[in-house]
């Protein structure tokens, strides 16, 4: 699969054997390619080195603590992007494909590609099941999804498709000792919504938080507007499983100081959600499963899904606290959401079963890249 200089796919070599079958698949789709090392750098700059290498270094996703340390992670980076925009200014006919791309030296070998002309497609896991994401332009809140609902009109919704994909959700297997996936709800909760929390370090909470700026400050603002719940209710919180930072000190002093709130790490996730009234997220791929259990979902971040009609945006402090107070009537468009998911399953995102991947939708995708 070597491929010619003159076509096919450069892709950023990824420790990960998931994400190579998926390079790999791609290149199938293109009819060439091949990886690019994840070391390979040039120290002969270009104009917009500088200015490329900090917007790269203030993305990543783990800050230089040192002087030291700072300085070498962005000699790397401005190596990263002049190499990978050196080699794409003599190979312009191929696609530059990357795994997230969006922050770090991923960030930079991305930039580096189109500042030399050539076309690009985004990978990432996709937030259902045997699905995976590949968009010219980005992922998450970067991507090409339309955010304006007339695209979706003349899409035919398929409810079977549906409910097949909400089927097979599995809540997270936890790597935390004090975060579960155990059982059923407690009976007599009470109506609740339900705020399955990220992991802090995330991209999507780096770059895409909004004005809550970081998963402690969304734990502070929830506990501030959970005054405003209606009589009996209450924000029911689970950590993220995944997550190495813990968030329990925070949530349990909020909760110590009033704020109508219960932390339940132990209960399975989507037993939660689909007990609760209505689900309430920064950005998070739960947010957009929610949506298949008909729940009505509250947005604080910038999220792809965050469109009118399949959810409610909470722009600031007041607007959260005044959704809070008319919890009782979150609601959301039925149809819309019906031809919205669909459109992600049967046209966006790229299918895998046991036969591999769909290579009519790889090789769309990669048309879109070309066009």
């Amino acid at each position: 699969m070597g491929g010619q200089a003159s076509y096919g796919i450069r892709w950023l070599k990824e420790p990960h054997d998931h994400k190579e079958r998926f390079f790999h698949a791609i290149a199938d789709a293109e009819g060439a390619g091949r990886s690019m090392r994840t070391w390979t750098v040039s120290f002969r700059g270009f104009s917009q080195t500088e200015d490329r290498a900090e917007e790269c270094l203030k993305r990543a996703k783990k800050q230089p603590g040192w002087f030291g340390s700072r300085w070498l992670k962005r000699a790397f980076i401005k190596g990263r992007y002049n190499r990978s925009r050196r080699y794409f200014q003599k190979n312009q006919q191929q696609i530059a494909v990357c795994w997230q791309g969006l922050t770090g030296t991923r960030r930079a070998f991305m930039l580096g590609a189109i500042d030399a002309g050539a076309d690009t497609l985004f990978a990432e896991l996709a937030p259902l099941p045997g699905y995976k994401t590949l968009d010219p332009l980005g992922v998450n809140a970067e991507g090409s999804i339309p955010q304006d609902r007339f695209e979706y009109d003349a899409v035919v919704s398929q409810p079977d498709v549906l409910a097949a994909i909400a089927g097979q959700f599995q809540s997270r297997q936890s790597r935390r000792s004090d975060v579960g996936q155990a059982g059923a709800l407690p009976q007599d909760t009470g109506p609740f919504l339900f705020v399955p929390l990220q992991v802090p370090d995330d991209s999507q909470m780096i770059l895409f938080a909004d004005w809550v700026q970081s998963a402690k400050g969304f734990v502070e603002e929830l506990a501030k507007a959970s005054a405003h719940l209606p009589d009996g209710w209450h924000l029911r919180l689970k950590e993220h499983p995944s997550s190495k930072i813990r968030l329990t000190r925070y949530i349990e002093k909020a909760i110590n100081g009033g704020a109508r709130m219960v932390l339940d790490n132990e209960t399975d996730s989507f037993e939660q959600l689909r007990a609760s009234q209505a689900v309430v997220t920064v950005n998070s791929s739960m947010g957009l499963q929610a949506m298949f259990f008909d729940k009505p979902v509250v947005t604080t971040g910038r999220a792809f899904y965050a469109i009118p009609g399949l959810t409610t945006h909470a722009s600031s402090a007041k607007r959260l606290s005044d959704l809070f107070e008319q919890a009782e009537a979150l609601s959301f468009d039925p149809d819309f959401r019906q031809r919205f998911l669909t459109w992600l399953a049967t046209e966006y995102y790229v299918k895998e079963d046991e036969n591999g991947y769909d290579m009519d939708q790889l090789r769309a995708r990669v048309a879109e890249a070309r066009a």
